[in-house]
């Protein structure tokens, strides 16, 4: 019994030491996390993915960090009822939003990979405009249409999207400049400048579509992360979509990542 009792006495060292490396190793990594939502954030781009995962990495790095104090004061709550049935909620909350978080990212996924079957009116969606030249990813959007453009010259391309309030232009017309400048033909190119989201871009679209009689089925242009909400939202608006898929810088993907999941879900839950 008391060699027993030695060996337990000798082993709790070791699984302090463990427990604390390990405590470390997600401190680290949330640490590392919490970079990819707050450098876009540093360079002008503030959304709900911003913010969410900031926040949740900031309530992670705490967790770990005061471990202790957190699980006595859990230990309390859960010694009563009503504490009990309020951490079940939470509980069943925060797995709900792990579940959700994991199908929309398989869907996202799946709407990255689809390749266009056959040739259709491009509709490059809005994106942000800084003074009078296009933003990072609205660049790499028109590169992305530029390319099908080029590939598929008998193919006509509405471009979309408003002036906002910090934007010298619209944004259909900076896309219209970058394309025509490149080469594309004017005649192909229709603008749409009145939207200020998706559905205004896409109900928008479909409007110049019935109008120049260019039929219901469309190719969207758009980055990778928001091809998936915007498929439901052309669906929703009586279109048909294939997806060409622009590249997003990396350090930004996780943040706008985080962001469609809100947006699909409010999709869901608003329309």
């Amino acid at each position: 019994m008391q060699e027993v009792t030695e060996q337990v006495t000798e082993q709790i060292p070791i699984l302090l030491i463990t427990q604390l490396w390990i405590r470390i190793l997600c401190i680290v990594i949330l640490i590392g996390a919490l970079t990819f939502f707050i450098n876009p954030m540093l360079l002008g781009i503030r959304h709900a993915g911003c913010y969410a995962g900031t926040a949740v990495c900031v309530l992670g790095i705490a967790f770990f960090v005061w471990n202790e104090p957190i699980a006595r004061l859990l230990d309390r709550v859960w010694k009563n009822e009503d504490g009990r049935i309020l951490l079940c909620i939470v509980a069943g909350f925060l797995a709900l939003c792990v579940i959700l978080g994991i199908v929309i990212s398989i869907f996202m996924g799946i709407s990255i990979s689809k390749k266009p079957k056959a040739e259709s009116p491009v509709v490059v969606l809005g994106c942000k405009v800084r003074g009078t030249s296009p933003s990072l990813m609205l660049q790499r959007r028109l590169e992305t249409a530029y390319a099908y453009l080029t590939a598929h010259p008998d193919v006509p391309v509405i471009v979309c999207g408003g002036q906002g309030k910090d934007e010298a232009i619209s944004e259909a017309q900076c896309m219209a400049e970058y394309l025509e400048q490149k080469g594309i033909a004017k005649e192909r190119i229709f603008r749409e400048e009145t939207s200020a989201s998706t559905r205004e871009n896409l109900t928008n679209a479909k409007a110049i579509l019935e109008r120049e009689e260019l039929g219901s089925q469309v190719t969207i242009v758009t980055d990778g992360f928001h091809q998936y909400r915007a498929h439901l939202i052309a669906k929703d608006c009586g279109l048909t979509n294939d997806a060409v898929s622009a590249k997003t810088p990396w350090y930004l993907t996780p943040s706008y990542w985080v962001r469609e999941w809100m947006g699909v879900c409010a999709f869901f839950i608003f329309g």
